[in-house]
């Protein structure tokens, strides 16, 4: 299970990934995109069903509609404790047994913990599906929680942070700037939690935890591949549908103040050869805020940071010959608000400063100026491309729809993202990009050599920064 701070999880996301459901493209009107099935067991589990016949595999998913932003105050990082326990054994499968039955029997497995929800999967052929429900549902059910297995595995957690996050001066920065950004909201938290916070929790807090959110009622059963409702509805039934439902309490978002001031975070670090600059403002999402915004934004980011022929791209690293990399992103899908960011590397011998004001006169041009109608056409024809991509993957269509219906959302309103992107009109677009790309709802981070220099001194590469497609999982930790 690796773990990874919010910002730089979005990055690893799309580079590793490259096939969440907001990658799907502008359809026309009426189109669907993975035509799933859909059923509810009795107690209350929803059941969705991506049938994709290419190969005999299927991936099995397992969310709950609970994240790091669920927690209580002064627990942070407990969902993500729990999913590590979710591999420690029940009264019938010793810890560990479950990962190694799941490799024995050709397949993989892992797990991932968001602000908003908990995922866990299975990559099997088609004829082992039953073991793995089996498995799943035996940990949802009969979780055996021991002291002896959850101190070890809290030191691997508190392991975890120090390697990802606190030896590595980027994603800590990028901790650093998401803790700015968001001042009420529960998003001001690392999904692994702070250090001093993980080191109080105890076991209870674990297996209180546990029982408050794991129960059928609060998860969806995901199963895509080589798979049909009918064939999968008995063995639903049979392995998840005899556990019982449990009153599971309501899920909270406080609201972010009006933002009234930019902010800047800068970070000096020994360690620190390749400088780096990033920028995120605070964003509505589908959920929150000037929803309307959500589908203008998502075209947005992919004008501005859609590859190497985005307008950062084109004019800081080829013409301008500033920047190592240059991209942005943004995701719609939190419950709560979002974020809208840009990243940029200086090439070796430029200055920060001098990379932060090129960058600033692209995100002026753009707030003041708006986008074009060729642009708006270009990035709806880019993103409708992908969408073969993620109809020819056999786990994409799982995940979309799971964090789609963790978040707020409806099947519904996950098919009908390409109709929602094909309306987008370079207007709204630019009303977006005026409303968000403002200095008061920014904040800047900036990370440097511990020294007078801030110009980076070691070859870097000149590929773009990841493209980020909307709607992929971000503030994710694995």
């Amino acid at each position: 299970m690796k773990t990874f701070p919010r910002v730089l999880a979005r990055r690893l996301a799309a580079a590793c990934l490259g096939l969440g459901f907001m990658v799907i493209g502008a359809a026309p009107a009426g189109a669907q995109v993975f035509n799933p099935e859909t059923f509810t067991l009795k107690n209350g589990m929803q059941v969705v069903v991506v049938s994709n016949h290419r190969v005999p595999v299927v991936r099995h998913m397992v969310y709950y509609k609970v994240g790091a932003a669920d927690e209580t105050a002064g627990k942070t990082g407990l969902a993500h404790m729990v999913e590590h326990m979710m591999f420690k054994g029940t009264k019938t499968m010793p810890a560990g047994a479950f990962s190694q039955m799941v490799a024995k029997n050709g397949g993989r497995d892992n797990a991932f913990t968001t602000a908003d929800y908990t995922a866990y999967y299975q990559n099997v052929a088609v004829d082992k599906l039953e073991l793995v429900m089996r498995l799943e549902s035996d940990r949802m059910a009969n979780l055996l929680l021991k002291d002896e297995d959850f101190q070890p595995e809290r030191q691997v957690v508190l392991e975890e942070r120090r390697m990802r996050v606190e030896n590595a001066p980027g994603a800590l920065l990028s901790e650093q700037v998401e803790a700015s950004l968001f001042l009420n909201s529960p998003y001001h938290h690392p999904v692994i939690g702070w250090r001093n916070e993980i080191e109080k929790y105890t076991l209870q807090d674990v297996v209180d935890f546990h029982r408050r959110w794991y129960a059928p009622n609060n998860a969806v059963l995901l199963v895509s591949g080589d798979i049909t409702a009918a064939q999968l509805k008995p063995l639903a039934e049979k392995y998840y549908g005899v556990i019982p439902a449990r009153p599971v309490p309501p899920r909270q978002r406080t609201e972010e103040p009006p933002p009234i001031a930019a902010r800047t975070v800068e970070m000096r670090d020994p360690d620190v050869h390749q400088p780096d600059w990033q920028r995120l403002y605070l964003a509505p999402s589908y959920h929150s805020g000037e929803t309307r915004l959500a589908y203008p934004l998502q075209v947005l980011a992919e004008i501005l940071g859609g590859g190497t022929t985005s307008r950062l791209y084109k004019n800081l690293v080829v013409e301008q010959k500033l920047a190592a990399s240059a991209g942005a992103g943004y995701e719609p899908d939190s419950i709560g608000p979002s974020s809208f960011f840009f990243e940029a590397t200086p090439r070796p011998g430029v200055s920060m400063d001098a990379l932060q004001t090129a960058v600033a006169a692209q995100i002026r041009a753009i707030a003041t100026d708006g986008v074009s109608a060729e642009e708006v056409a270009e990035a709806k024809q880019r993103l409708h491309t992908a969408v073969a991509y993620a109809k020819d993957s056999y786990g994409a269509g799982a995940r979309a729809l799971g964090e789609a219906l963790c978040t707020g959302q409806s099947i519904a309103d996950a098919e009908a993202w390409p109709a929602r992107i094909a309306a987008v009109t370079p207007d709204s677009v630019s009303e977006a990009a005026r409303q968000v790309l403002r200095d008061e709802r920014s904040v800047t981070g900036l990370l440097l050599p511990a020294g007078p220099q801030d110009a980076t001194t070691q070859a870097v590469t000149t590929e773009p920064v990841p493209r980020l497609p909307a709607g992929l999982p971000g503030r994710e930790l694995r």
